[in-house]
This record gives structure tokens, sequence and C-alpha cells, in this order.
């Protein structure tokens, strides 16, 4: 592992457990709040990512482009990978499958630590809604870890 993957994933727990910790001592039955503020946090991240790595892009055709570029670039650079597998309905629903998440990787595959994977991918889910949200599609993305670092992204576009 380099230096700064290390960095990066060491910062990114320590983050997710010292804020949790906090929250959880002032308010100790309330971890859904936390998990929305690590949600918010990442969605204001989201968009400062996806401003800055779409600044010299062409504009996009429409809903399946933005989705195959989120896939694609904003993935590898947020990440470190590209998504292993985009599904569909064509109907605003997405499910991006990563076979070995890049923020779960750390964690042991045993399923001790199936019940703690949402309060890590609350983040990232903040993460790709943000970016999402300036590109101009509003959208719901939640998280599902079946087998540990394998996690399914579903992001479900929001029609006006």
């Amino acid at each position: 592992m380099s230096s700064d993957k290390f960095l990066q994933d060491y910062l990114h727990f320590t983050f997710i457990q010292s804020h949790i910790y906090e929250l959880s001592r002032q308010r100790p039955t309330d971890r859904a709040v936390s998990v929305s503020v690590l949600e918010g946090m990442g969605f204001r991240v989201g968009q400062g990512l996806i401003e800055r790595l779409t600044r010299d892009s062409p504009s996009f055709k429409d809903e399946l482009d933005i989705m195959k570029f989120v896939c694609k670039d904003f993935w590898t650079k947020v990440f470190r990978r590209q998504i292993d597998n985009l599904r569909t309905n064509h109907q605003g629903t997405y499910v991006l499958q990563d076979n070995k998440f890049a923020l779960l990787t750390q964690l042991s595959s045993g399923k001790q630590y199936l019940d703690q994977a949402p309060k890590y991918l609350a983040f990232s889910c903040g993460v790709v809604r943000g970016a999402l949200s300036n590109l101009g599609l509003d959208s719901v993305v939640t998280a599902e870890v079946s087998v540990m670092p394998s996690c399914k992204f579903q992001v479900v576009i929001q029609k006006l």
C-alpha cells in the first residue's frame, strides 16, 4: 500500500470514528443524525470535486452520459479505480457495483463489520450525490454491503 493511500484511508477512518464518537457522546441515542451529518459533508465535497474535474470537459449529452463519467473518471479520481459494473433500468435508477471499494478494503472481510459499513459509506454516498447535484441531477444515493469489501451504490434520479 502506498503511503498516500494509507494516509487517505487513515484520515477517512479517523474522521468517521471521531465524528461518530463525538456525536454519540453528546446524544447517545441519535446515530442517524451523525450519519446524516457525514452524508452532508460528503455532499459538499462531491460538489467541489466534480466542479474541478469537469472544468475543461465538454457538456454531457444526457443522464446516462453523466453516470458513465461518474463511474469512470470521477470514481477513478476519488476512489482510485473505476466502477466494476453499472446497471440501469432506463427509468432513473442506477446500480454502481464496486467489488473492492477502497474505503472498505481496510476493514476485515468478516461479517462482524457489516453492521459498521453504513457509517463508512455515508460520506461516500454524499460525495456521489453532491457530484450529481452539481451536474444538474437531483438524486437519492444509498449503499449496501452484503460481502466485504464489495459495495453497491444505488442512485435514484429524482424527476421534477
